[in-house]
């Protein structure tokens, strides 16, 4: 953790911005923890690379006009047969 990576006059700097009224404590409290926030994104840079995937491939199938229902046999079990089908109320 470093001690150094934000001081307290930057996060009243950024309260104030914010329009947050911090006391004394506060501000070095949130110093600390923003200090350990960005040791943290540090520790993100020694994560080693790893090689990129090979190029993707869409492996989806390209749509196919299949024969389907007419509208009468699609309707034959629906309680509205005035050419559509009826669903409950949404409110």
């Amino acid at each position: 953790m470093s001690d150094s990576a934000v001081d307290p006059a930057e996060v009243r700097h950024v309260a104030d911005l914010a329009r947050v009224d911090l006391d004394e404590a506060e501000l070095e409290r949130f110093a600390e923890q923003f200090g350990e926030i960005l040791d943290a994104f540090e520790t993100l840079e020694e994560v080693p690379e790893v090689e990129r995937e090979a190029d993707l491939v869409n492996v989806m199938r390209p749509d196919e006009r299949k024969e389907s229902l007419d509208q009468e046999q699609a309707l034959q079990n629906a309680e509205d047969e005035e050419g559509f089908f009826k669903g409950p109320k949404v409110s």
